[in-house]
């Protein structure tokens, strides 16, 4: 049984180097850990080269030059012919059982696909009121304290796929989403047409280290604005479902005013219901405004 960590990466060198001791110290070791460095001028060899050094395992330096988060994960599926492939993004650390836990709960659950939790690690000045509520919200993926089958996919960061019994497209990852993300959301919504199992491995931790560029108001509500394009951008996809897009365009109108008129009044109750009617009034005005025109570019040299 071959087990990859793909962890790409794009101008985080410290960070990249907490992520790969954090799978240096697995209680299971996969058989190999692939780096997909994604910056044009190929500005982690050097630190990917320090960190073979001490590595438990084969450890590999692939240089993907095209900045874009599908070219970067396509590039890491390609160079790896393991059947597992457990993704860690390049600002996660994983807690020491996480690679054992995603691949107990494939077998356990007999899923190809299995997700694990992501907490976030805020910086030490941001540890209370709306905004560093609105960030534990936008970067944490909680789920249930049970190991489970799950009806809903999550995104990649933390993900375990087995490719022999995946009916995997080609490329795996759409390139329309190398600056604006969703190549995940695309990829699951086949494999879910395709009756893949989805499973949620509980002890499967990772912390997702959120750095200061990614904490402002204007970033944060970019990315839950973002996510809300999602359902409306699928639909007007090929083959487009005019209904469908007025459907989720009319839910997030209704969002964004509900959840819009509700946030000066949530602040008295809780920062956690300010932020969380702040992310769905975000999130609204995308489903909304859905044109790919105007969806930020979240990935990639225009980030």
């Amino acid at each position: 049984m071959s087990v990859a960590v793909l962890i790409p990466t794009y101008r985080r060198n410290d960070a990249l180097a907490d992520a790969v001791h954090s799978v240096f110290a697995q209680t299971r070791l996969p058989d190999e850990i692939v780096i997909v460095d994604n910056d044009p001028q190929a500005g982690a060899r050097a630190a990917v080269e320090q960190l073979s050094d001490s590595a438990p395992v084969s450890l590999s330096y692939v240089h993907e030059p095209n900045p874009g988060v599908s070219n970067a994960r396509n590039t890491g599926f390609a160079h790896t012919s393991a059947r597992f492939i457990a993704q860690l993004d390049d600002d996660e650390t994983a807690s020491p059982h996480w690679l054992a836990s995603l691949l107990d709960a494939s077998e356990a659950l007999d899923a190809p696909v299995v997700f694990g939790p992501v907490i976030a690690q805020l910086p030490d000045p941001l540890t209370r009121g709306v905004r560093a509520a609105y960030t534990q919200r936008l970067y944490s993926r909680l789920g249930s304290s049970d190991t489970q089958l799950i009806d809903k996919p999550h995104g990649c960061g933390n993900a375990l796929f087995d490719r022999e019994a995946l009916d995997l497209p080609s490329p795996v990852f759409d390139h329309a989403a190398n600056e604006i993300g969703g190549e995940d959301d695309m990829l699951f919504q086949t494999l879910q047409a395709q009756g893949v199992r989805f499973g949620w491995a509980a002890q499967a931790d990772v912390f997702e280290h959120v750095q200061a560029p990614r904490l402002s108001w204007g970033k944060l509500l970019q990315r839950s604005f973002a996510y809300g394009q999602g359902p409306t951008q699928t639909c007007a996809q090929s083959p487009r479902t005019w209904a469908g897009v007025a459907f989720w365009m009319s839910v997030g109108a209704a969002q964004m005013l509900v959840f819009g008129a509700c946030a000066p009044v949530a602040r008295l109750i809780s920062a956690q219901a300010a932020a969380e009617c702040l992310d769905k009034a975000a999130q609204g005005l995308g489903k909304l405004i859905w044109f790919e025109a105007l969806s930020p570019r979240l990935y990639g040299a225009n980030a």
